[in-house]
């Protein structure tokens, strides 16, 4: 008697590259960048000068991986809804190129890598504020509040202040008043940097059930909450000028950059209560380039002879 044998049907291989990038992608690099653009000048501001350029390159790799294991974290965490969400559909947990166990194993892997490595290249202090960073962005915003309360960005954002505090750390071993400041300009700027994204992308966070303040609140209310966070951020940056000594260049870029940043959060609101067509991407944008521009002013300012 003949027996049909079924044919051995085999996944499609991937190519390495393409395996490759799908893990960088999980780290979320531009995420990562932005959080790096804040770790550097801040070294430099608490060296008062240009710090070790070994200390400084063991920060940041330090500071990449931890960042690229919370973001992978979330990544496995949230693959559930990220395949309702257009902008996170092509995400490789979702699309199958990586597998939640692999995923979780890389996340896990490069958590214990980056403590480990902050021990050992710079102190005690700046590893443990990278694992608080950790916990908090998994923990605290992907676990708990993200899918419970239009409040998440704002407490869960947090997680993306601890890179100011881990720079300086690392280089003084301690924390004074000037990162603190620091990582309370972060904190109020992160609302008004992903308020516009969430309005932007309303209905795909609205069908994946994320309570975002977009989906559960009008865009006037919205434009409004914004426009008092920026100019709460613009007010703390302020208080840097007499704690850290910050010169002309801070002050002038503090000042011109928060300004240009508080005018495109009114032009948003006011878009908004006239029923006009809202275009929260200038806002988006604007504080990305607003904060880089200010922390870049945060390290070259201390280089500065006035």
């Amino acid at each position: 008697m003949n027996v049909a044998v079924e044919p051995q049907i085999r996944a499609p291989r991937t190519g390495f590259r393409r395996t490759v990038k799908a893990y960088v992608s999980l780290t979320k690099p531009r995420v990562t960048e932005l959080l790096l653009v804040t770790t550097a000048p801040v070294m430099i501001l608490a060296q008062n000068g240009i710090p070790n350029l070994w200390l400084m390159l063991a920060t940041l790799i330090g500071g990449s991986m931890s960042a690229g294991a919370a973001s992978a974290f979330n990544c496995y965490f949230d693959r559930d809804i990220d395949k309702l969400m257009h902008r996170t559909e092509n995400r490789p947990l979702v699309t199958g190129e990586i597998t939640p166990r692999a995923a979780l194993i890389f996340a896990s892997t490069l958590a214990v890598l980056s403590t480990v490595w902050l021990l050992v290249f710079t102190n005690w202090l700046a590893a443990a504020l990278s694992v608080a960073a950790i916990f908090f962005y998994v923990v605290v915003y992907t676990l708990v509040l993200k899918r419970r309360t239009e409040q998440n960005i704002v407490w869960g954002g947090i997680a993306g202040c601890f890179p100011v505090v881990i720079g300086w750390s690392a280089v003084t071993g301690s924390l004074t008043w000037a990162p603190v400041i620091l990582f309370a300009v972060v904190f109020l700027w992160t609302p008004p940097h992903y308020w516009p994204l969430s309005m932007k992308y309303r209905d795909d966070y609205e069908n994946a059930g994320v309570p975002m303040l977009a989906v559960l609140r009008g865009h006037a209310e919205v434009g409004l909450q914004t426009i008092l966070y920026a100019w709460a951020t613009v007010a703390c940056s302020l208080l840097l000028i007499p704690v850290a000594s910050m010169g002309l260049l801070y002050s002038a870029v503090a000042l011109i950059a928060g300004g240009w940043f508080v005018f495109e959060t009114h032009r948003l609101y006011s878009q908004a209560i006239r029923g006009e067509k809202v275009r929260p991407m200038l806002v988006f944008q604007a504080s990305i380039t607003y904060l880089t521009l200010l922390f870049l002013a945060v390290g070259v300012d201390p280089l500065l002879p006035f």
